[in-house]
C-alpha cells in the first residue's frame, strides 16, 4: 500500500526518481501548413468519428464520418469516444490501406510541431468552451502552425476549416486530458516515427515523463485540479493505484468541470483497485443523473465493475449488459461479462 503523504513527498522531491528527458529544440519552418486533410464538419456528438476521418483523408481514406461512428459509438447519444477506441478503430477496421494509430500523453507543443512538419497527422483530446456552451471534450486535428503568431490552425469540426488557436489556448484546455494526443501513420514508417516521439515511444516511459509534468504543474500550482487528476491518471497507467486514488481526492475536493466523468475513467479504475466500490457508483450515478452521462457505455462497464466487486453478480451482469447495448464492441464490456459468466457457470 502506498502511504498517506507519498503524494506531497513526490511534490517535493522532485525528478532523480520521475526524469523527464528535455525535447532537443528540432530545426522547424516558421510557418508550416499540411496539405490532404478532410474538411468535414462533425454530427451530432460525432467529433472524434469526425476529428478522426478528417486526418484519414491524409492517407487516402474516401469514407466519411459515419463509417467511424458506427463502429466507435452505434448509440448516436453517445457523448464520448476514447482515443484508445479511436486507435482501435484505426488498427483494426481499415483494412484497406496500411494505416496505424497510437496515443500518447504528456505532449509538447513542438512535438506536436515536429510531427506535423514530418508528415504524421496529429489530434489532440482537450477541454472545450465554444461560445454558449459550458466545458466539454473535444477532439482537435491540427493542420499546421505559425510560430510568428504563436498560432496552431486545426480542422475543427465543430467550427470548421481554419480555425486558428494561439498556443496558449492550446496548452490551456490540452491540460484537461493530460496533453493527450494520437497519431498517424503508415505502416513503413513507424520506425521514423518513434525516433521522433524519443522516449515517449515506450509506453512506460511516456506516463513516467506524463507524471512529471503533471507534478511539475501541482508543484507551480498545488490548487490546479487538472494537473492532480493527470496524476491520477498516470499514476493509473503504471498501475500505482492508491497513489492514483489520492491524487484524484484532490483534484476532486478542488473542483472539476461537471461534465469531466463522460470523457474519462481513470478514477474508477483507481477506486476500483483499491476497493472503493461506493465512490465508483457515486461517480457512476452521477453520471446516469446529470442529462449526459447516462448514454456513456463506461457509466454502466464501470457500475459493473463496482457491483462485482461487491458481490452482487447479477446486478453487475445487468450493468455489462447496458454498456453492450450502447456499444457492442466496446471490448472492456464484453470481457468482463463473459469472465463473470465463466465464474459462475
Amino acid at each position: 500500500m502506498v502511504k498517506q503523504g507519498l503524494l506531497l513527498l513526490l511534490l517535493v522531491i522532485g525528478g532523480g526518481v520521475l526524469a523527464q528527458t528535455n525535447e532537443e529544440s528540432a530545426d522547424l519552418p516558421d510557418i508550416f501548413h499540411m496539405r490532404n486533410l478532410g474538411r468535414e464538419y462533425q454530427g451530432w456528438n460525432n467529433c472524434g468519428p469526425a476529428a478522426l476521418t478528417n486526418a484519414l483523408v491524409h492517407f487516402g481514406y474516401v469514407d466519411d464520418q459515419y463509417r467511424a461512428a458506427k463502429w466507435l459509438k452505434p448509440n448516436h447519444e453517445d457523448k464520448n469516444v476514447s482515443a484508445w477506441q479511436m486507435a482501435e478503430f484505426v488498427n483494426t477496421q481499415i483494412p484497406e490501406l496500411p494505416i496505424r494509430a497510437i496515443v500518447r500523453d504528456g505532449g509538447t507543443l513542438e512535438l506536436l510541431r515536429t510531427l506535423m512538419v514530418n508528415g504524421f497527422p496529429v489530434l489532440v483530446e482537450q477541454g472545450y468552451e465554444p461560445a454558449n456552451y459550458t466545458w466539454m471534450g473535444h477532439y482537435l486535428l491540427l493542420s499546421g502552425y505559425d510560430e510568428a503568431l504563436s498560432e496552431f490552425n486545426s480542422v475543427d469540426s465543430f467550427k470548421g476549416p481554419n480555425t486558428r488557436y494561439r498556443y496558449d489556448e492550446i496548452e490551456k484546455y490540452w491540460q484537461h486530458f493530460n496533453y493527450k494526443f494520437i497519431v498517424l501513420y503508415t505502416v513503413n514508417r513507424e520506425e521514423e516515427l518513434m525516433a521522433l516521439l524519443g522516449d515517449d515511444a515506450d509506453e512506460w516511459q511516456n506516463q513516467i515523463n506524463a507524471l512529471e509534468l503533471a507534478r511539475a504543474e501541482a508543484i507551480a500550482d498545488q490548487a490546479d485540479p487538472h494537473a492532480w487528476f493527470n496524476m491520477g491518471s498516470s499514476f493509473v497507467a503504471l498501475g500505482m493505484y492508491d497513489a492514483a486514488a489520492q491524487a484524484y481526492d484532490k483534484a476532486i475536493s478542488l473542483g472539476l468541470p461537471w461534465r469531466m466523468f463522460w470523457y474519462q475513467f481513470g478514477a474508477f479504475e483507481a477506486y476500483y483497485h483499491t476497493g472503493r466500490y461506493d465512490d465508483m457508483i457515486r461517480i457512476a450515478r452521477q453520471n446516469q443523473n446529470d442529462g449526459g452521462g447516462h448514454y456513456v457505455e463506461e457509466t454502466y462497464y464501470y457500475l459493473g465493475m463496482a457491483r462485482e466487486g461487491r458481490g452482487e453478480v447479477d446486478m453487475a451482469l445487468q450493468n455489462y449488459n447496458t454498456a453492450l447495448s450502447f456499444n457492442p464492441n466496446f471490448r472492456p464490456a464484453r470481457e468482463a461479462k463473459e469472465r463473470l459468466l465463466a465464474g459462475t457457470s
